[in-house]
């Protein structure tokens, strides 16, 4: 067993915390558009939380299957992945995966619904009702008085 000075141990932390701290400045920043390349089974990259993940190896292991990982592919994952409710070992294991991260200006923004247009809505309908109406009963009205002259004409005659 090896013993070592309170000084020593504080020096390993600090190389520790350095070697960490270099590897997240040495990230690599993605396009959205390069990580859509990457939407197979023999290649599969993921956007979740700002951060691109290469998930190729997990796709086996996923309890999910591999679909739903594929499926999520070519987009910001963030809301799927956060939906499902993954647990705290889970997220933890995504940063094996870890490749780099996401240019935001690339994620294109999420649009707020707006439904479509639609024509205004008459609630009393009563002009509506009226001129169909009249489409109705006028050309039988003329038909009536159509059949009324004929059989007066008959019987005059």
């Amino acid at each position: 067993m090896q013993v070592c000075s309170e000084s020593q141990l504080i020096i390993e932390m600090q190389l520790v915390l350095e070697e960490r701290g270099s590897k997240k400045r040495a990230m690599r920043g993605f396009t959205l558009a390069e990580v859509s390349e990457h939407n197979n089974s023999k290649d599969c990259w993921l956007v979740v939380g700002g951060k691109v993940y290469d998930v190729t190896k997990f796709l086996d292991d996923h309890p999910g299957g591999d679909d739903i990982l594929i499926s999520a592919t070519g987009k910001d994952a963030t809301e799927d992945f956060v939906d499902v409710g993954h647990s705290p070992s889970a997220k933890a294991k995504m940063e094996e995966y870890l490749v780099g991260e996401i240019d935001a200006s690339t994620i294109p923004s999420k649009k707020a619904y707006a439904p479509p247009e639609q024509p205004h809505y008459n609630q009393d309908k009563t002009s509506e009702f009226i001129v169909k109406l009249l489409l109705f009963l006028v050309p039988l009205v003329i038909l009536g008085l159509a059949v009324g002259l004929r059989l007066y004409a008959k019987s005059e005659a």
